[in-house]
């Protein structure tokens, strides 16, 4: 099978495409949102748990499948790039961009030569060695390196960071980003969903895509009428944990319910 990323096809026919960041371990979680038709998955490395095994059983789940699978590595570090990469990711998120070269360093490591400096391996990306050749000739046109912009020098650098060769996407970390400029603790602090969209806008303007986490059903709606292009539905202990507290909550507002009425049958007043 040939080397492709669909979603960078979606994104090239300007399509919004949703997608899950996994901080699970368990491989059943791509699965699922692979068998739901997500257009992509974000393996997360830099924060939490999960080492190089784990991003391997989430890339064998989604095989065979539309998702494509981008991996936000722990640095921008030559050595974890290509091991993702080699793994068979369709792409990676940089975190803690700071600037340009940060952008062009880790474009270096994920593009095999002349475009780059990313060594051969004969694992997993290239069936074993079964398809050197064709994974060599489409993997630099396919992979993508996402920079994530969640820091006050990123953003001060925006034009730089738009103008570096190579650049598809990008994603904003908006929590980062705002403690970033001094709102710790603040999901979009004064000023920053303005920062975000002017943003975005210069990105459209270069035919690069946009993407941020939604926080909610109204927040998706509302990030895709923006113009987001990558719009993340949630994580996977996120949705998990509001499911959770939904059901809880109508439960407790059920039984509230039936404990009024049945005090209401004991005690029906008197009439007059």
């Amino acid at each position: 099978m040939p080397f492709r990323n669909p979603l960078l096809e979606r994104l090239r026919r300007k399509e919004a495409v949703y997608g899950l960041w996994v901080t699970l371990e368990s491989a059943s979680v791509t699965e699922i949102a692979a068998t739901l038709g997500l257009g992509w998955i974000v393996v997360e490395m830099e924060h939490g748990h999960l080492d190089f095994r784990e991003v391997m059983d989430h890339l064998r789940a989604a095989r065979g499948s539309d998702t494509a699978v981008l991996v936000r590595v722990p640095g921008i570090q030559a050595s974890a790039v290509k091991r993702v990469l080699d793994l068979g990711a369709h792409g990676v998120i940089l975190p803690l961009v700071r600037g340009a070269e940060d952008v062009r360093r880790g474009l270096s490591y994920g593009r095999y030569p002349p475009e780059g400096i990313r060594g051969i391996g004969g694992e997993r990306a290239v069936l074993w060695g079964l398809d050197f050749e064709g994974y060599l000739r489409d993997a630099n046109r396919e992979t993508m390196i996402v920079p994530l912009m969640e820091t006050r020098e990123a953003i001060a650098e925006t034009d730089a960071i738009l103008s570096v060769p190579g650049i598809e996407a990008i994603f904003f970390g908006p929590a980062d980003l705002s403690a970033s400029l001094g709102y710790t603790g603040q999901w979009e602090g004064t000023g920053v969903a303005d920062r975000i969209l002017d943003v975005r806008a210069r990105a459209a303007a270069r035919g690069i895509a946009s993407g941020i986490m939604s926080r909610g059903l109204t927040d998706l709606i509302r990030r895709r009428d923006q113009g987001f292009h990558l719009i993340g539905l949630g994580s996977d202990t996120t949705l998990l944990i509001r499911s959770l507290r939904d059901a809880l909550e109508a439960a407790a507002a059920a039984r509230s319910s039936d404990e009024r009425k049945a005090g209401d049958t004991r005690n029906p007043g008197v009439t007059p």
